[in-house]
């Protein structure tokens, strides 16, 4: 099993890259959280991998975070859900986000996800319910408040239509202490400035 791959990162053309090392070409399938992270071309990048070995080919998948491969692992050990379901997946929301879906029960958030309807959704939050309690931020003091603070205030910029990458750059220039509807107006000046 191919577990990491450290290299050259050579094209990026999503969901798939090409990462050289050794002197081979890896053509590698990221979810676009990964591909947003990824340096610029010429450039040295670390992923940590998956391989999956069908009958017609082996295909290598790869990811930032050690959180994001260990839910794509836990989301292709569902009966129906495929790599690529995964990988739709984990492209249309983060790890915390499908956690936090799971630990709600929330249906909606993951039916905005492409490919995913209502029961491949109710099926995901059965199988996944008690799996992804690691991803979630821990309770206690004001980490917690933060956290569904920024939950709150991620949720409503991706109802106004912002995509989840521009959500995340917004919510990076938040500071903590602020209120829900504070910290939506702050984003709202982030993201209209850029």
């Amino acid at each position: 099993m191919i577990g990491r791959i450290a290299g050259t990162l050579i094209s990026k053309n999503p969901p798939q890259v090409m990462l050289e090392a050794g002197g081979i070409g890896y053509e590698i399938d990221v979810p676009m959280s990964t591909f947003y992270h990824l340096p610029a071309t010429g450039e040295s990048a670390v992923l940590l991998t998956h391989l999956v070995v069908r009958e017609d080919a082996h295909v290598l998948y790869g990811f930032a975070s050690e959180a994001e491969r260990s839910t794509f692992r836990q989301l292709i050990r569902i009966s129906g859900v495929g790599a690529r379901t995964a990988l739709s997946v984990l492209s249309g929301m983060s790890v915390a986000d499908l956690a936090h879906a799971v630990a709600t029960q929330d249906t909606s958030r993951l039916t905005k996800v492409p490919g995913i309807g209502k029961k491949t959704a109710e099926r995901l939050l059965l199988e996944l319910k008690g799996k992804l309690a690691d991803a979630l931020p821990q309770a206690g003091g004001g980490a917690s408040v933060a956290g569904s603070t920024n939950n709150d205030v991620l949720n409503a910029l991706l109802a106004l239509g912002y995509n989840e990458r521009e959500a995340h750059a917004a919510l990076r220039h938040l500071t903590p202490e602020l209120s829900v509807a504070e910290g939506i107006r702050a984003a709202l000046k982030v993201l209209a400035k850029a």
